[in-house]
């Protein structure tokens, strides 16, 4: 993992914000904001996996697609490797768009069916003019010996593979230009079981033999502590809480982190099997200015202080951080 020491963080991101417009009254002006991200801070570690957690609709994918600047930002700053990619127009990105790369959660709409497999993994490449077409071939090769597939595979289509083979492919692709960081927006979640624990432990090789760096957005907790060093959970476009991987599942501050792993599957049959807790109460709409705590209206130790104060980010032991008036001093 990781040291802390400033020059190891590849990427900052410092208040990120991105909203859009709601509804609109009669002439055409928006009366309301839907804050899918809303004021979120971190950094990324050189070499580290950084995994992004919370129910759909969070904002954990905005998130991700706003760093690598698929989105427009709304207010904030995304730091890479020293640059402020967050205000670049496209000509400006564009050095830096080799250097940050995406694998999809989808592998059956994320490929054009009408490239083969050579085609799709060797347009990064021509798009930045990266080596003749001799030198792009063999790096094809290369690529899909790298991620467990074959030569033969090159002159085929996408509709001639499962999905964890698209997957691979995927993957292929978005090593093709040699990246230092790699946004991994649920690249397991559409895939069999049988096949995510070999496209995570293909992540995880590849990463050590290349130096990558990931940010891995999921929803399945037990495979993100599988993969990541540190782990952020989001809730309602917020940060809540942010820890080491271990640290995380093994004391889990936030009410909200305490309720997702209460709800992973228990390997061990003979184990008696609880029901994960229900959390009652209403999910706030994105488009309200609610006050306090978000999470107060589903929060079984909610007070009268968390529904009308928002609670402050801060450090309540080593490396881990929560928003929760439960842990203020």
């Amino acid at each position: 993992m990781s040291t802390n020491n400033s020059k190891d963080v590849l990427i900052e991101v410092k208040g990120l914000k991105k909203h859009y417009a709601g509804k609109k009254s009669l002439f055409g002006r928006s009366q309301q904001v839907v804050r899918a991200v809303d004021d979120v801070s971190f950094t990324i570690h050189r070499g580290e996996t950084f995994g992004l957690v919370g129910e759909s609709g969070c904002g954990k994918s905005t998130t991700g697609r706003s760093i690598v600047r698929l989105h427009d930002v709304t207010d904030g700053e995304i730091w890479f490797d020293g640059h402020n990619v967050a205000r670049m127009n496209e000509r400006q990105l564009k050095p830096f768009r080799k250097r940050m790369q995406t694998i999809f959660q989808d592998p059956y709409s994320s490929l054009n069916p009408g490239m083969n497999v050579a085609q799709l993994i060797s347009e990064p490449m021509d798009i930045h003019r990266q080596g003749t077409k001799a030198e792009q071939r063999d790096r094809v090769l290369a690529l899909l010996d790298k991620v467990g597939m074959k030569a033969e595979h090159a002159n085929r289509y996408p509709h001639e593979f499962s999905g964890g083979q698209r997957q691979r492919i995927s993957i292929a692709r978005a090593l093709s230009v040699q990246p230092e960081f790699v946004m991994c927006d649920e690249p397991i979640s559409a895939l069999d079981v049988s096949v995510q624990a070999q496209v995570v432990n293909m992540l995880e090789d590849l990463q050590a033999e290349l130096g990558l760096t990931y940010l891995f957005i999921a929803h399945d907790l037990s495979m993100v502590r599988h993969i990541s060093n540190r782990i952020g959970v989001m809730y309602m476009g917020k940060l809540v809480e942010l820890a080491p991987s271990d640290e995380l599942y093994k004391r889990p501050a936030h009410p909200y982190t305490q309720a997702l792993l209460a709800a992973i599957p228990h390997p061990d049959p003979k184990q008696e099997m609880q029901p994960p807790p229900i959390l009652e109460g209403e999910l706030p709409s994105p488009l309200s200015m609610a006050v306090g705590c978000s999470f107060a209206s589903r929060c079984p130790y909610a007070t009268e202080r968390c529904r009308k104060e928002t609670p402050v980010w801060r450090e309540i032991a080593p490396q881990h951080y929560a928003s929760c008036h439960l842990h203020e001093a």
